[in-house]
Formats: structure tokens, sequence, C-alpha cells
């Protein structure tokens, strides 16, 4: 499977002036830096990359260094190998970029399945600071779906041809549009979908989406979420159909210091919808939480 070219697929990545390579033993992370001030972690969900704060970075830059990776097997991070993609392991190789870098972050901002490493690096790497977490994916799915879904997610990457057959059909019909579409009911702007796409299409990220969700393991992050210290803001769409707002609300009861905050018309990218909105919401809690 072949890899996404920086100078190739990469020419119409948002910022490309704000990024840089870290190599960290076999792995190269991507990451975007911009700002000044307190420093804020942005993890991405899963699939995504670090396009999809691009419209969000420069607002919270107004005050704060931003610093966004790609991360393990996403975009145009490589060299992890599978055994990276569960969730403590991801936090720990976050962390371990954290420690490269030399950055303590004043408050992590998570999507979809960046808050759930979000709070794994509160408990287990020793995070204290504020936690946002955007279309928060922290809830199990219920009941034999738990052990169902990532039992699907194992089979499909242990097979090849899966990633191969997903992003090689990707644009018949108008693929990439309506699975984004069915996938998050967001609307977001022809610079976001194009970089949508050109994931989509990429064999090799599409397998690390598939490595993240087989590993993945809400139900042991459930049984201690309420450890978690650490204040936490869950902004939510109210339309998001990846992670029902219901289930929104069962994590904000879970966690022993949080709120939540709705977004109605809004899907489950409604930080690329509505960045301002987003912005707004992540900069009162923060001055709040100082």
């Amino acid at each position: 499977m072949s890899r996404l070219d920086w100078e190739r697929e990469g020419l119409i990545w948002p910022h490309r002036e704000a990024s840089d390579f870290v190599t960290l033993g076999k792995a190269r992370w991507h990451v975007q830096r911009m700002g000044s001030g307190p420093p804020l972690l942005l993890l991405h969900g899963t699939g995504a990359s670090v396009h999809s704060w691009r419209d969000l970075m420069p607002l919270l830059a107004r005050d704060y260094t931003v610093i966004a990776p790609d991360l393990p097997r996403h975009a145009f991070t490589t060299g992890h190998d599978a055994y990276a993609m569960s969730l403590p392991a991801m936090a720990g190789e976050v962390a371990g970029l954290l420690k490269t870098l030399e950055l303590e972050p004043a408050a992590i901002i998570g999507h979809s399945a960046g808050s759930a490493i979000a709070l794994q690096l509160a408990l287990a790497h020793g995070f204290g600071g504020p936690i946002v977490g955007l279309s928060a994916a922290l809830r199990p799915f219920p009941g034999p779906l738990a052990q169902i879904y990532p039992a699907i997610a194992k089979a499909m990457f242990v097979n090849p041809l899966v990633p191969r057959l997903f992003s090689g059909t990707i644009d018949w019909a108008g693929g990439a549009r309506r699975f984004l579409w069915r996938s998050t009911a967001s609307r977001i702007d022809p610079a976001g979908f194009e970089c949508y796409r050109t994931l989509f299409k990429n064999a090799e990220h599409a397998g690390g989406g598939l490595a993240m969700m087989a590993n993945w393991d809400l139900p042991s992050l459930r049984a201690r979420m309420d450890e978690v210290a650490n204040p936490v803001l869950l902004v939510h769409g109210a339309k998001d159909p990846a992670i029902p707002l219901g289930w929104a609300k069962d994590a904000a009861g879970w966690l022993p210091d949080a709120r939540l905050e709705v977004l109605p018309g809004l899907g489950h990218l409604a930080h690329e919808e509505a960045p301002e909105k987003a912005a707004a919401l992540i900069a009162d809690f923060l001055v709040a939480k100082r």
C-alpha cells in the first residue's frame, strides 16, 4: 500500500507552512504548530488528520500555542506498528511525542476518539489539566455490540484487501461525499472535503483507521472514568449520527467534573462546521479553569 506523499497529496493540506516532521524511533510524526502562549494539544479522531483543525487552530492560536499531530498510522504520520493502535498504546505514543517536544500542555482538546486519548493521558500519564471533548467518542457500544464491532474491524484489518477495496471505490458515484455525510451529518467547506477525500482514497490511511477501530477498548476506559479528576467540557452536535447525543449525556454523567454543551443543527464535525462557536466555548472554559 502506498503512503501519502507530503510533496504530492500534502500540497493541498491547510496551514502547510505550520507543518514539521519529528522522528521518534522508527516513527515519523507530522505535527503542526502555530500561535504563542500556553500550549494546547489537539488530537483528531479516527480516520482524520490535522486538517480537521484547519479553521479552529488559527482562532485558538490568538491566545495559545496550538500543537496538532497526525495520530499514528494516520495521514502523514508513519512508521508505527499495529501494536501502537490500542487506546493505552496510542496514548503512550502521544506521551512519548510530548516528551520529545519537551511539551507540557495546558489543556488537551480531542475530537471523537481523540477525546478518549486525552482521558487516557490523564489516567495513565499524569496529565492534570482541562480536557475538551468535541463529539467525544467515550461511550462503549451497548451489550454484545461492544464485542461485535471491534471483532468486525479486526477481521477487516487483518485482510489487506479491505483497505484497498474501500479506497479504490470511494470515488464511485460521489462515494466520498455520501460517505462523509452519512457518517457525520456535517457539511464542510471544499478544502476540508478534498482532504477527507484524499485520505479516504489512500489504502494505508484507511488501514490505520481500521487498526485503530480493531484495537479500541472503550469498556476499560469506561470502568475508570470516575477516576478522572480533570475538568472536562464536552461539546456535541445535536445531529451527530456517529455519537448520539444521548451517549454524550451518559459520558458527562460518568465523569466527576464534566459539563455538556450542545450545538443545535450540527453533526459529528461540528467544530469544522462552526469553528467560531467551538472556539468561543473552549476559550470561556479554559479561562474559567485557570
